[in-house]
């Protein structure tokens, strides 16, 4: 139990409060204390009952059982692992602009679920945040099962298939990723790359509750002379294989 413990004290803190919400929201359901009607995310009950936890316990709950536990597994999996080198990697020391990147999505998505009466948010956030990990490697090689290789800019799409053969359906997978691109295009490849306006940023209240953990000026602030050079500089310091979208550099044995 100790190693575990200690493992679960070194997941970095906004993935570990996500993975340990969306392990609790489902056993209380699971087991009875509450019942998942009041889970779900049910427009009518938020909009007109002002059942206002609805979003937030429909982006933590799954419901699991026979059909569908395997399915939340792997997406608990990828909540922990791309969370996980999203919250150590690009956004190492800059916990309000994680944070505000996981608000971003989770508001798209929310908005999304509302207006396509979806009652379960738990994948689109996932595999908005997976998208996003991508984008930010992109040119990084990923092994998925059966030693299929290929770009991480596929890894998303790869897995709405994965997921969809597995039971999940497309429409979740598909609306992450394209929750993903937005906050991905609007805050680093319309302004950095294409040389656009700033139209995303990180409130300042964030930044005085989540202070930046080293020097420079809080958030990304103006855009570098090439994203994809501070992407590669990632890419190299994440090297080394691994399943289920783990990468390593081109050319590394």
């Amino acid at each position: 139990m100790s190693d575990i413990g200690d493992w679960f004290k070194n997941i970095p803190f906004i993935t570990r409060y996500w993975f340990a919400g969306s392990i609790l929201v489902p056993l209380i359901g699971k087991l009875g204390l509450i019942s998942p009607v009041y889970l779900v995310l049910w427009p009518d009950a938020f909009i007109n009952k002002f059942q206002i936890w609805r979003p937030i316990s429909s982006t933590l709950y799954f419901p699991v059982g026979p059909g569908t536990g395997f399915l939340y597994l792997v997406n608990l999996y990828f909540l922990y692992q791309y969370s996980t080198r999203l919250e150590t990697g690009a956004f190492d020391g800059r916990p309000a602009d994680y944070i505000f990147m996981l608000l971003f999505n989770w508001i798209c998505i929310v908005i999304t679920g509302l207006i396509m009466d979806m009652q379960l948010l738990m994948i689109p956030l996932i595999m908005s945040v997976l998208y996003v990990w991508a984008q930010l490697n992109r040119d990084m090689i990923v092994s998925f099962w059966f030693g299929t290789r290929f770009k991480a800019c596929y890894l998303p799409w790869v897995i709405l298939g994965f997921n969809y053969i597995i039971g999940g359906s497309i429409v979740n997978e598909l609306i992450g990723n394209l929750v993903g691109h937005l906050y991905f295009f609007l805050m680093f490849k319309y302004p950095m790359d294409l040389g656009g306006r700033t139209l995303l940023s990180t409130p300042q209240f964030l930044y005085r509750f989540f202070p930046s953990r080293r020097g420079g000026v809080s958030g990304f602030g103006a855009p570098p002379p090439s994203r994809g050079h501070a992407a590669d500089e990632q890419a190299g310091a994440r090297g080394g294989r691994h399943n289920w979208g783990q990468g390593f550099q081109l050319g590394d044995n």
